[in-house]
Formats: C-alpha cells, sequence, structure tokens
C-alpha cells in the first residue's frame, strides 16, 4: 500500500502541498485571522457575485416563481425544465447559431464533449496551454492527439500539413484567453487556418472571456468578428457570470449527438432550476455592462504595466501574472502581499512549468481605482527595491 504521508511530506518540501483556506468572505474582500484583505484570487471579473442588488431583485422574482431549488434527476429523465430550454434558446438568439447546449460545469463540458465528438478516426490537436479540463477531455477520449507550443500557429499548421489527410476529422482545442497567463489567442489566425482544411473543426473555450470582452460581453470570438466559424463554442457561468454551468453554441446536429453521447450529461443530475433562471437574469443584463467592462480593462492594464517584464508584459486581459519563479520565493511573495491587505495566492507546478511559480492577479470590476493605486504604489516600490 502507498505511503500518502510521505506523498504529502515529498510535496511539502517542494514547496507545493497545499491545503483548502479558512477564509471569510465579505463582497470583494476576504478575511481570515482577523485581517482584511482585497480579494485578487476572485473570477467574478464582473463583481456581480457581489452585487447585493442585482441579486436582491432575482430573489424577489424567485419569490413569486415555483422553481425548485434541485432538478432532481439528469435531463434525460426527468430533470429538463422549461428554464433550461429558455436560457439555450437565449444563448443561441444571441450568439446567433443554431443551437446551444448547457452543462453543470466547464469541466464537465470539456471532459464531456471531446470523448463523444471523436472515434480513431479523430485527431485532437491542442494549444500546449490549455487548462486541465481540456487536457482531461483528450485522454479521456481514448484517440490520438498532439499539442502545438503556445500560440504558435506556424506550428500548428505544420502538423495540420502533416496529419489531416491521415484523418476524418480534426478537432483543434484553445482557449481564447488563458487562465495563468491573461494572453489571447489569436481566433482570427485560427478561423484562416480552418478554412483550409475542410475536415478541421476549431474548439474555443472562452471560461475567461465571456462577459467581460466583445461589445456585448460575449468573448474574444465576438470581438474578433467570427462568433459564426467556431464550430464548438464553450464558454462558462461561473466566473464572469456569477452563476454555475457551462455551455456550448454549436450545429443542431451537434447537439442532438451530444445528448446522445456525452456522458457528463447523461448521468449527472441537472443544475437547479433557480440556479438556471439566476444564470438567465444575469445573462439579459449583459449588453448593459459596457462600463464595468472598460473600467476592469482600464485597471487591468495599469497592473500590467507595472509588471512589464515580470509577466506583465504577456497579459493582454483582466488576469495579470507576476512571475516569481521558484516555488519558495513566490509563497513568501504572496503571504508578504498578504500582509499588506492584498489576498494573492501563489501558483506552482504542476499547474504552472517549473521555474514559473508565480503570483496570478484576477482583477474584477467592482475594484475601485484607490484600490489598484494602493496596489501598484505597493508592486513598484518592492520590484524597485
Amino acid at each position: 500500500m502507498k505511503d500518502y504521508q510521505k506523498l504529502l511530506n515529498d510535496l511539502a518540501s517542494k514547496g507545493c502541498l497545499r491545503s483548502l483556506p479558512h477564509v471569510v468572505h465579505d463582497g470583494k474582500w476576504i478575511e481570515r485571522n482577523g485581517q482584511r484583505m482585497l480579494n485578487l484570487s476572485s473570477n467574478d471579473y464582473l463583481g456581480l457575485a457581489n452585487d447585493t442588488g442585482l441579486r436582491n431583485e432575482f430573489l424577489d422574482s424567485l419569490r413569486a416563481s415555483s422553481l425548485p431549488l434541485s432538478s432532481s434527476s439528469s435531463r434525460l429523465l426527468t430533470g429538463n425544465f422549461t428554464v433550461y430550454e429558455e436560457l439555450e434558446q437565449l444563448l443561441a438568439h444571441t450568439f446567433g447559431r443554431e443551437a446551444a447546449l448547457v452543462f453543470n460545469s466547464g469541466y464537465h463540458a470539456n471532459t464531456g464533449i471531446l470523448p463523444a465528438l471523436a472515434d480513431k478516426q479523430t485527431l485532437l490537436v491542442a494549444d500546449k496551454l490549455v487548462h486541465a479540463s481540456i487536457i482531461d477531455g483528450l485522454l479521456l477520449s481514448g484517440v490520438s492527439f498532439l499539442r502545438y507550443r503556445h500560440n504558435d500557429y506556424d506550428h500548428l499548421e505544420q502538423i495540420l500539413q502533416k496529419e489531416t489527410s491521415r484523418y476524418e476529422q480534426v478537432i483543434v482545442a484553445t482557449e481564447s484567453i488563458f487562465s495563468m497567463d491573461g494572453d489571447v489567442a489569436d481566433l482570427n489566425r485560427l478561423v484562416s487556418l480552418k478554412r483550409n482544411y475542410p475536415n478541421v473543426m476549431l474548439y474555443v473555450d472562452e471560461a475567461h472571456a465571456i462577459g467581460v470582452r466583445g461589445a456585448r460581453g460575449l468573448g474574444v470570438a465576438e470581438e474578433c468578428g467570427c462568433l459564426q466559424e467556431i464550430d464548438l463554442l464553450v464558454g462558462t457561468f461561473g466566473k464572469a457570470m456569477a452563476s454555475m454551468g457551462a455551455y456550448v453554441l454549436c450545429s443542431q446536429v451537434i447537439r442532438d449527438y451530444l445528448i446522445n453521447t456525452m456522458r457528463p450529461l447523461i448521468f449527472s443530475t441537472a443544475l437547479p432550476p433557480a440556479q438556471i433562471a439566476w444564470t438567465t437574469f444575469l445573462f439579459r443584463r449583459l449588453l448593459q455592462m459596457e462600463s464595468r467592462r472598460q473600467h476592469l480593462a482600464a485597471i487591468s492594464r495599469r497592473l500590467a504595466a507595472v509588471l512589464h517584464g515580470h509577466g506583465g508584459e504577456i497579459s493582454n486581459s483582466h488576469i495579470v501574472p507576476f512571475i516569481v519563479g521558484e516555488n519558495e520565493e513566490c509563497v513568501w511573495t504572496a503571504e508578504q502581499l498578504q500582509r499588506h491587505g492584498f489576498y494573492c495566492l501563489p501558483v506552482r507546478p504542476p499547474t504552472v512549468p517549473k521555474g514559473t511559480s508565480r503570483i496570478r492577479f484576477s482583477l474584477t470590476a467592482d475594484m475601485t481605482d484607490e484600490e489598484i493605486n494602493h496596489l501598484v504604489a505597493h508592486l513598484s516600490e518592492g520590484i524597485n527595491a
């Protein structure tokens, strides 16, 4: 039998031991051990999870409805409430796509869609830095897969030139905004590559872009003008949308096929109808949130500028890395930031490559200019010391 305590001790000796934090949440603030800190590790990018006005407005409408707090079944049995269909129709209409399908989480989406669509005549090709859920989707598919160097589309094209004739279909998978570096994929270049190969499908995960990018908040695909060109456009509701769940926009045929073959959808109890109603409530208000998106973009640029040369130059989004290097130094830096009132967490291998441990600053639209000024001043002092 394995000595799990020894394995834990080994993780501790490498500075990689993790534990669940005991914290108290108060809006955009975190309280721990009597200290109040600005939460710079949240994915609540638009600040909607902390918006009591929106929450109270929704709860008033929920009280007047008969929506249960549990679906009590999978969607293929008795869990397919009309609010699901209303949300999916709203998504498809808003994005101008033929169909949409809602899932329990982004992890469910990425570990379910790829294995459902892939067979032995399929090659999966993914960016080197895609999220763990996409990697798990590649592994669960049980088919051949390759990785191209991060955002290196010349390398991707070399793979496509060599491999596409050998397979019935090739699915290229990427994120639009990458979760650890905050950099952005060139979706127009990917669409251009796809057009050259009739058997290539494009799979884009907009988990960190939905809500915060594009004129209507529909993500980087909207920003790039290619909403109709991406075969499988995936996003989550658990980040900027302040809810839970995920979606894919696709053709009606693909939607029907996923309903019949996607295991996480078929064998999971559906999300509570009340949760779906909250998602719909927020999604209908996306167009009204342009001022939040603009403020978030402005404070993100300021933070990236002060961290230029330390990871800030990599970011083109509200996720700004502060690359420290070794695990121990990164943990120490995070602790120092926390002592000064900034709740930041160290990100270490295997989440990021060895030697690139970092503080991942995750900004939200409810942070004020004054709060960002305080952070920028503290970082500038430390970097220039």
